[in-house]
């Protein structure tokens, strides 16, 4: 059940994503809460929450004002959600997968090659469990827990490969792979998955990038 402090944060991150409020466009805390229909203290937090986000300026006197692309926190989770259910969303999509192409592919290489360390083993193990249950969730009514096992399997590869900036994209790329909840598995899909984990668990770079990539290309 989505709070209302959730409900307006997601009211009035859209609205200055999708233009509804224009960049340098000044509103008062008032007009917001009338928007809304929400308490002056939950506006006032979700106001904060889209400053820390690059979306908004909030200055006595002056209000809160929207601002340009530019300026926002691209990568957080909640503006590309915001994002993608605006008028730009094929121009995300693209940029996703770009993203995806430059960091995943390179993510597993550096996780096979840290395979063999000792400090990694536990992280390998969930890894391969991850992968094992994605492979199990081949049925027809599969595809939420293909699509959970999905997200943890990317996420344990960006953690595992040792790059602090490839583990804070974690977030992005779940909320990529949310696009395909509903989606039923392929059984191709899930064999890729499957040898990434099976690459990295033998310390084989090269295969597991390749077959990274081809799980993005297909996407």
């Amino acid at each position: 059940m989505t709070s209302t402090f959730d409900r307006v944060l997601d009211e009035l991150g859209a609205a200055v994503v999708t233009g509804a409020h224009p960049a340098w466009e000044r509103r008062s805390i008032d007009q917001l809460v009338e928007r809304t229909g929400a308490s002056r203290s939950i506006v006032r937090e979700a106001v904060r929450v889209l400053v820390g986000l690059g979306l908004l300026t909030a200055r006595r006197r002056v209000g809160v004002v929207a601002v340009p692309i530019g300026m926002w926190d691209v990568s957080d989770p909640r503006v590309v959600g915001w994002r993608l259910a605006g008028p730009d969303r094929g121009q995300v999509l693209d940029e996703l997968h770009a993203l995806r192409r430059a960091i995943e592919p390179a993510a597993a290489a550096a996780a096979a090659e840290r395979a063999s360390d000792a400090s990694c083993q536990d992280r390998l193990e969930a890894l391969l469990a991850a992968a094992d249950r994605l492979a199990a969730a081949t049925g027809p009514d599969d595809a939420a827990a293909f699509l959970q096992a999905d997200r943890e399997l990317h996420r344990r590869i960006l953690a595992m490969s040792g790059n602090a900036l490839f583990r804070h994209l974690g977030g992005v790329v779940d909320r990529a792979l949310d696009e395909r909840a509903g989606i039923g598995p392929d059984l191709h899909d899930i064999g890729l998955h499957v040898t990434v984990a099976r690459a990295i668990a033998a310390g084989d770079a090269s295969a597991a990038s390749a077959a990274m990539r081809e799980i993005i290309d297909r996407v």
